[in-house]
């Protein structure tokens, strides 16, 4: 979709930053861990845009000279680093209107882009998807996508056809939170049953992936020619790979994958355990 933009985040960024361009924003502020996609992609549509851009990074600030952030910074986005204990507060009414002093005129954006404004650009996957010359409509059963702040996962709800379920695998340890994120994001999930998040498959935690776990995605990647990072889209194949030999899905379904890009951040990834 684009050199540094990838997948998921070009589509929730999309209108995000329409929304700021319209604004007249002096910025955009958002959150992230030390290889977050979303940061990156952040950074780098700033840059292109001539938008400034700052970037609330969990972790320390040795990560700066990390593959990603340095990336970040190239793009000119301006780094702080808190802690755990502080990141936490991502939500907190009285943080953010703290930083919206330190940052006046700036777009503020959650953590993963996951808002109200990435669920339209999201949903144009959709229309994508029925363009496709062997992808009729009526001729998916299911798509299957991994699942972290729930923002990709509710925009595909928000414009589902009938005839097709959506199949979100977690990738985060005991993530049933996630559920009422989703509705949060999009409130009439709540009353729709064509979805259901598979919570098993998280490899013992957001960023980690033992050596035997990394082994079956790098053969999963090499067989079928895709390249895949262990903490989104390879992990979350993985997991449907496994449902699929232990008979989760019925034979014959016709079954739609969502790589959700990020493989900038496989760059970090070497010592996964």
């Amino acid at each position: 979709m684009h050199p540094t933009i990838s997948g998921n985040k070009w589509r929730k960024l999309k209108y995000i930053l329409r929304q700021a361009l319209s604004d007249q924003a002096l910025g955009i502020l958002s959150f992230g861990g030390a290889y977050s996609n979303h940061l990156h992609a952040l950074a780098a549509a700033g840059h292109q845009l001539g938008l400034p851009t700052v970037g609330i990074v969990r972790g320390e600030a040795s990560s700066r000279h990390n593959p990603t952030l340095s990336d970040a910074r190239h793009w000119g986005m301006t780094l702080e680093f808190v802690d755990r204990q502080q990141y936490r507060r991502r939500q907190d009414a009285d943080w953010l209107a703290e930083l919206a002093l330190r940052y006046p005129g700036y777009l503020m954006v959650p953590e993963g882009g996951s808002c109200a404004l990435a669920l339209p650009g999201v949903a144009e996957l959709w229309q994508e998807l029925w363009q496709e010359p062997r992808q009729a409509e009526q001729q998916i059963d299911e798509v299957i996508l991994p699942v972290a702040s729930g923002g990709t996962l509710a925009g595909l709800l928000s414009a589902r056809s009938a005839h097709c379920r959506v199949r979100g695998y977690a990738v985060l340890k005991g993530a049933h939170w996630l559920t009422d994120e989703i509705c949060r994001l999009y409130p009439p999930a709540a009353q729709d049953a064509g979805w259901q998040l598979m919570l098993d498959h998280h490899g013992g935690g957001y960023a980690k992936c033992s050596a035997s776990d990394r082994a079956e995605i790098d053969t999963l990647a090499s067989q079928l020619g895709i390249p895949l990072e262990p903490i989104y889209s390879g992990k979350a194949l993985l997991g449907l790979f496994r449902d699929i030999a232990a008979g989760v899905y019925p034979a014959g379904s016709r079954l739609v994958f969502i790589h959700t890009g990020g493989l900038q951040g496989a760059r970090g990834t070497q010592g996964l355990r």
